[in-house]
């Protein structure tokens, strides 16, 4: 009998799951489990979208309105989410100079972070684990701490190492999420431009042209347009956060399913091999004890 497929995606606040790999979490959530772990409440965090009612806020405090927010994000994924608990670091002017807040999460000891994230990989049992690469994705300091993090308790969770926390478990491959590409938005510029339509993303590209690029190619290139619809609809559960006419979704859809059907990420660690070649299309490839994938685009 084959095992079920359990993906874990690690996050630093409500609504990065949603802008980060989305479409692939609601794929494998049709195919076994996935839960995704957010290490904080985005308490810091601000408003984000204009158009948001900020009346909700008089009775309503913001962490709460976040906390609903990712209940409904995670109801149009079809996934499991928790929350570790810990308090949004902000994003202090400066930053990495400026000073971070006391007791947030960035500056949360080892001691506190690392077993609860241990205790959520053994009592889950995820063959992949998703999360972000060294520079946080960008800088940050909670999606930095949330890199550190992630790869230790993984490393730490296969020990024997807190037993009281739960069998050992070996996590099969750890990815870094790279679906937020230079390559991504200049081949739906150029589709744009192709067929004389005026593209949102004319004055990024200018912008990015200098900069350096990400440090991580895609090895995983997983096919999901046809759950577009749900990654949309949860970036628009984050109301607080999300402006549902802004960058997010400036990119016809029709468009990018036709040359960006894809989410890409970075074999980052793997315990069963690597593809001699070409990219991988599952993330759950050669893991031992999983039937194929179904539907592999």
């Amino acid at each position: 009998m084959s095992e079920t497929r359990r993906l874990m995606c690690i996050h630093a606040h409500p609504d990065d799951e949603s802008s980060k790999g989305a479409a692939t979490m609601a794929k494998y959530a049709q195919e076994g489990r996935v839960r995704v772990v957010t290490c904080t409440g985005g308490e810091r965090g601000s408003i984000l979208n204009a158009s948001f009612d900020r009346s909700i806020l008089q009775s309503t405090p913001l962490p709460e309105v976040r906390r609903k927010e990712m209940a409904q994000a995670a109801a149009a994924l079809g996934i499991e989410q928790v929350f570790l608990g810990f308090v949004d670091s902000g994003l202090p002017e400066g930053y990495p100079d400026a000073e971070l807040p006391e007791g947030c999460f960035a500056l949360a000891p080892d001691a506190a972070v690392i077993p609860a994230l241990v205790a959520q990989i053994r009592e889950f049992k995820p063959q992949v684990v998703t999360t972000y690469d060294e520079n946080g994705g960008y800088p940050h300091p909670d999606h930095q701490r949330v890199h550190d993090a992630s790869m230790k308790a993984i490393a730490a969770a296969a020990t024997d190492q807190w037993p009281e926390l739960g069998e050992p478990w070996q996590v099969s491959k750890v990815y870094y999420d790279v679906s937020f590409s230079f390559a991504r938005i200049a081949k739906v510029n150029d589709r744009m431009l192709e067929l004389g339509l005026k593209s949102p993303f004319a004055e990024w590209m200018e912008r990015a042209a200098n900069r350096p690029r990400p440090p991580h190619e895609a090895t995983a290139r997983i096919h999901v347009s046809e759950f577009f619809d749900k990654r949309d609809a949860a970036l628009r559960a984050h109301a607080s956060q999300i402006d549902p006419d802004g960058w997010f979704f400036a990119a016809p859809r029709d468009i990018e399913a036709e040359v960006w059907p894809y989410e890409d990420f970075y074999l980052a660690q793997t315990r069963v091999g690597e593809r001699t070649e070409g990219l991988e299309a599952d993330l759950f490839e050669r893991v031992p004890g999983l039937d194929p994938a179904p539907n592999v685009g």
